[in-house]
């Protein structure tokens, strides 16, 4: 108890709404319990149109099946490919909801098309990044 409440006191230990790693027989695990496996999955490309135009973006992704849940694209802001086009707007394939296009430093520049679909719901990585922009 001693350490929790000195952790505490630091500010190291907060409250908020965070996603966990949750297994149907154990309940919540810590990310050093979880065993990650290296998986040779396949990238779909999805062209994303940006709005009022015949330009595009491409995403890569594993995951092409959580598009519904995509709040923003992604590129590095130091990216001069896609410079042009952050803070645009690219409309979602059959929804037709249009999402902002956003910079941040969590996009690896070489892999992919170094466009990511955002999708805080699905993924750890892309719900942190949603909160920094307050997607």
């Amino acid at each position: 108890k001693k350490a929790f409440v000195e952790l505490y006191d630091k500010r190291l230990i907060v409250r908020g709404n965070y996603m966990i790693n949750w297994c149907t027989h154990d309940g919540a695990l810590s990310d050093i319990e979880v065993e990650y496996k290296e998986n040779k999955g396949k990238l779909y490309h999805i062209k994303y149109f940006l709005k009022d135009s015949d330009e595009f973006l491409v995403v890569a992704t594993t995951r092409p099946e959580t598009f519904f849940g995509d709040t923003a694209v992604m590129v590095h802001p130091d990216d001069e490919r896609y410079a042009k086009f952050v803070d645009k707007e690219v409309i979602l394939p059959i929804s037709k909801k249009a999402i902002k296009i956003i910079a941040d430093k969590h996009v690896e520049k070489e892999f992919g098309t170094g466009v990511v679909k955002v999708t805080p719901a699905h993924d750890m990585n892309d719900y942190e990044v949603g909160l920094r922009h307050n997607l």
